[in-house]
């Protein structure tokens, strides 16, 4: 059985080696493996880094990029029976990783399956946070309801070609692709000993933006959810007390006391923004939107 790992990649170059190194110390356990680059114009090492790992390389055109375009794109060039995506800022945190977070498509539990994510070296104390509760230390195989998330995620080749990821969300294919998969009886599988290192090196605008395109994307998956400006208020403040009690405990509120306010801001902020989107994505904000290092001004 091959295995086809598919990575979007921009300008990757600070952690792909690493990403690389880790994917090649794998334990396999009798299938084969290929790598699959999936670029968007990167400018750095990023190509280079792939081709000295003898990736497979493809790429699309920065003008044409969407999460879920990249992931069709990047799949389709692929020939594993199974599809494992993993992003380019992402690091598996031990050898098992990729035989874990596939077991359950090799086992037939699930066809579609995601790992957990931790924080590291630079990670905020609020998205350490997040990562706590979206991505526990339980696994569940599988689990109830739809969330999940192809920053560490694998999809049976046969689920992908049936359902394929929507090009036209702004993020958050993941989810959309597992709604309609849940909605024809399939299952998600939560594997929690398949475990990357999710490294977000992002500025305060960068993450309001993130928050902003998965709360416009978050309108087409779930249309009943509503943001008001009292919300995006009551989250920030009930979020805040909870890091902060949190930070108490660990003896490090001085320090992080800032950093939380700043992304909870950011977060909800962006959702709210986001939740209010109505009109078409110039083309100037959908690169603002898919792309962090893009400038957007307000």
């Amino acid at each position: 059985m091959l295995v086809s790992v598919v990575i979007r990649t921009l300008n990757e170059e600070l952690y792909l080696k690493e990403l690389l190194s880790a994917i090649f110390d794998q334990k396999l356990n009798g299938f084969d493996l290929e790598i699959v680059i999936i670029d968007s114009g990167s400018t750095d090492a990023t190509l280079s880094i792939a081709q000295s790992f003898n990736a497979r390389i493809t790429h699309i055109d920065k003008g044409s990029f969407t999460f879920g375009r990249s992931l069709n794109m990047g799949s389709d060039f692929a020939d594993g029976d199974i599809l494992v995506y993993i992003s380019g800022h992402c690091v598996p945190s031990c050898e098992q990783w990729l035989i874990n977070l596939v077991r359950p498509i090799m086992q037939g539990t699930a066809l579609y399956s995601y790992g957990r994510q931790v924080g590291r070296d630079t990670t905020k104390y609020a998205e350490r946070r997040i990562f706590d509760k979206y991505f526990p230390s339980v696994s569940k195989v599988p689990q109830s309801g739809i969330f999940c998330n192809n920053a560490n995620a694998a999809i049976a080749r046969s689920a992908w070609s049936e359902f394929k990821f929507n090009e036209q969300v702004t993020g958050l294919e993941d989810m959309e692709l597992s709604k309609r998969y849940c909605s024809q009886g399939g299952q998600i599988a939560y594997v929690a000993e398949a475990c990357i290192y999710h490294i977000h090196n992002e500025s305060w605008s960068q993450t309001r933006r993130r928050y902003e395109r998965e709360s416009i994307a978050l309108q087409i998956i779930m249309p009943e959810v509503h943001i008001s400006m009292i919300d995006m208020i009551r989250y920030i403040w009930i979020s805040v007390i909870s890091d902060s009690q949190a930070a108490l405990k660990e003896r490090c509120f001085l320090k992080e006391f800032t950093g939380i306010v700043k992304f909870r801001i950011a977060q909800y902020a962006g959702g709210y923004r986001g939740n209010h989107e109505h009109r078409a994505l110039s083309k100037r904000r959908k690169e603002a939107y898919f792309y962090p290092s893009s400038t957007l001004e307000d």
